[in-house]
């Protein structure tokens, strides 16, 4: 009889250690993924090795299936499943922790950000020599959506600004590229998701701000009203002020030993 083949995790380990990885949370985006992963893969041409990391959030649709299909040819496509919905954020931190490169970009799943952005959110990570830029950040520049949508999302854009003081405008922007182990260390709650730049600068982490392009929704639908993002929002808001306030401030004195 033929030796059995590797493992799923054999080849997995086997595998070169990727230079980048790309999170996608995603939930019912069945018509949007091969395409998305296409670009991605048209994007990130330069950039060898990559991976590419989908956490389906629980979807009722064909994503799992579709997945399964472009895996077959894509080593570098990693699929993650939620038992059940548990949002963005979970979707992201589960995705992070399954990324094996030490920088990774994220991007929403609904095709919105486009992929062609990522190497310019990447590039001021792969190339910092001071070990302290943390996060680099897309800011929406031409935002293709509802009127309505884009109202509520300045309004809570310019509260949140003015309370955090986290110098950005567009937190809600998917397109973002940080360092794991910096991501890793951050307080963990439902809707983090939101307060990136603000939480890596609770860290004592530089940031970066790169306007980036946007695209109206090709397929599908929004998992989320203006209201439920603004009922949590203001929730979450008070939650990170209350984190800022409290972080640590002092820091140990370079070439300082423990006592023996």
């Amino acid at each position: 009889l033929p030796a059995p083949g590797p493992t799923a995790i054999e080849s997995r380990v086997a595998a070169p250690i990727p230079q980048l990885s790309v999170i996608i949370p995603a939930r019912n985006e069945a018509l949007n993924l091969p395409q998305l992963i296409a670009e991605i893969e048209t994007a990130l041409a330069a950039v060898t090795p990559f991976e590419i990391i989908v956490v389906d959030d629980g979807s009722s649709d064909d994503s799992v299936s579709v997945l399964d299909g472009l895996r077959r040819d894509r080593p570098y496509l990693q699929l993650v499943r939620h038992d059940r919905s548990g949002g963005q954020s979970a979707a992201i931190h589960s995705g992070v922790r399954r990324a094996r490169a030490s920088i990774v970009c994220m991007l929403d799943g609904d095709g919105q950000n486009p992929p062609a952005e990522l190497p310019k959110l990447a590039a001021p990570l792969l190339r910092d020599t001071t070990g302290r830029l943390g996060l680099v950040a897309g800011q929406r520049v031409g935002r293709q959506d509802t009127w309505s949508k884009k109202l509520a999302s300045r309004f809570a854009n310019g509260l949140r600004s003015a309370l955090l003081q986290d110098g950005t405008r567009d937190t809600g922007c998917g397109l973002k590229a940080f360092r794991r182990d910096a991501f890793l260390d951050l307080p963990y709650f439902n809707h983090m998701h939101r307060f990136l730049p603000a939480l890596f600068k609770r860290d004592g982490w530089r940031i970066e701000l790169v306007d980036v392009s946007h695209r109206p929704r090709q397929a599908g639908r929004s998992n989320y009203s203006n209201l439920q993002r603004a009922l949590v929002g203001a929730i979450d808001l008070f939650g990170v002020m209350w984190l800022i306030r409290r972080s640590k401030k002092a820091q140990p004195v370079a070439g300082d030993q423990e006592d023996t």
